[in-house]
């Protein structure tokens, strides 16, 4: 290649350049905040950080170094100290404007970095293109601290392109409800009601706790969590833990939960345990004024009848026992079919010695005194007058 002649020389240091102007430098000088490029003209080139990128965090020594071509946009052609102010994001932004919109019109997904973190959402910068995600779409559901995104790589797609008023919309939240309901279908087409899953804590309410299958949450409802009776789910489950529970029933794309396994049914041993006629211990659970619950063991509750508390009348099972008191007693009556037993603390009492009469026996009282009584309807009714009270 021939050297320039003198006149060819002049010409180039008499070149003109345009503000708006798309021009190609040769960096020959690297700071931290600025990048000074040889553009062919008679000044060199100043490109600042802020002109280069939108992330104010960048050192511009770890990603441009010297003799590095750049294309940039002249903004200005003397910043009143004879310097051209040049702009590299502005140039990438023009370019980055119709990827945004081959982005919006094809419902692409973009992945990018969040920069800032702001009270109303995020923000993400797209080939230099600065994009606002509203806090309403960043999740499915309430995020109420959104730092959590600070520096992440997050997937969107672009929901409103406005170039003219320089306005673009993002939206993770559309993604994230695809992405379930896709999960959902895959876990409901996947399990039957009676497998066994693994799930996770995801929420306890004072009716129960919801548990993540990994693709869409189970109610277990509190009366399915023991066969033993449990006071409150927070009692029981914290959020996070992980747990083992059986697909009671599946209701379109409602599935409810169990964790009263049929091998750990205290009702399978019962028949021998609480025979008539065997003496049995068991605590006072809670007492009505016709008798005393006894809970026998986890899950398995037995009348004892007022009329059989003692030998003597008892007013109330109140004026007698009091909750949470162990008891012994007889089994007076087994209805395994139902559910039910009745108890009598009356009939371990010896009877008292009668005298013999010539006239006519009198009919006793019948100690057995077995009482129809619907245990289930009892606790159900009990248990709603306590909801109303609270």
């Amino acid at each position: 290649m021939s050297e320039l002649t003198f006149e060819q020389m002049l010409e180039e240091s008499l070149k003109t350049i345009h503000a708006g102007e798309v021009v190609e430098g040769t960096v020959i000088d690297v700071k931290p905040e600025e990048v000074i490029l040889n553009i062919g003209y008679k000044s060199d080139g100043i490109l600042t950080r802020n002109e280069y990128t939108n992330d104010p965090s960048v050192d511009m020594t770890a990603v441009v170094k010297t003799g590095d071509k750049m294309e940039v946009k002249v903004l200005k052609v003397n910043d009143g100290e004879g310097q051209v102010i040049l702009s590299y994001k502005r140039l990438a932004a023009d370019r980055g404007n119709k990827r945004i919109e081959e982005a919006y019109n094809n419902h692409e997904v973009l992945t990018a970095k969040v920069t800032q973190v702001l009270d109303g959402g995020l923000s993400v910068v797209v080939d230099e293109v600065r994009i606002f995600i509203p806090a309403s779409l960043v999740s499915d559901t309430y995020e109420k601290d959104l730092n959590k995104y600070a520096g992440q790589d997050i997937e969107f797609v672009i929901s409103e392109y406005n170039p003219k008023r320089r306005r673009y919309i993002g939206d993770r939240k559309q993604l994230i409800v695809a992405k379930k309901a896709e999960l959902q279908k895959e876990l409901l087409e996947r399990i039957h009601e009676g497998d066994v899953v693994e799930g996770t804590v995801k929420n306890v309410t004072d009716f129960g706790a919801f548990i993540d299958l990994g693709g869409a949450d189970g109610l277990l409802h509190i009366s399915e969590m023991s066969w033993g009776r449990v006071e409150h789910p927070k009692k029981v489950f914290k959020v996070g833990d992980q747990v083992t529970v059986q697909i009671k029933e599946i209701n379109g794309s409602k599935i409810a939960l169990s964790m009263k396994f049929d091998d750990a049914n205290p009702w399978k041993t019962a028949a021998e345990k609480y025979a008539v006629g065997n003496v049995v211990t068991g605590r006072v659970a809670r007492m009505t004024d016709f008798g005393a619950f006894i809970e026998l063991e986890p899950g398995i509750d037995a009348l004892l009848h007022v009329s059989q508390i003692a030998k003597e009348h008892v007013d109330k099972p109140s004026d007698v026992l009091k909750a949470g008191e162990e008891i012994t007693a007889k089994v007076v009556d087994f209805n395994e079919e139902d559910k039910k037993i009745s108890l009598s603390i009356k009939a371990m009492l010896a009877p008292e010695p009668k005298e013999v009469k010539e006239e006519a026996p009198v009919q006793e009282e019948s100690d057995a005194d077995v009482v129809s009584v619907d245990i289930d309807a009892v606790i159900a009714k009990q248990k709603a007058e306590e909801d109303s009270a609270e």
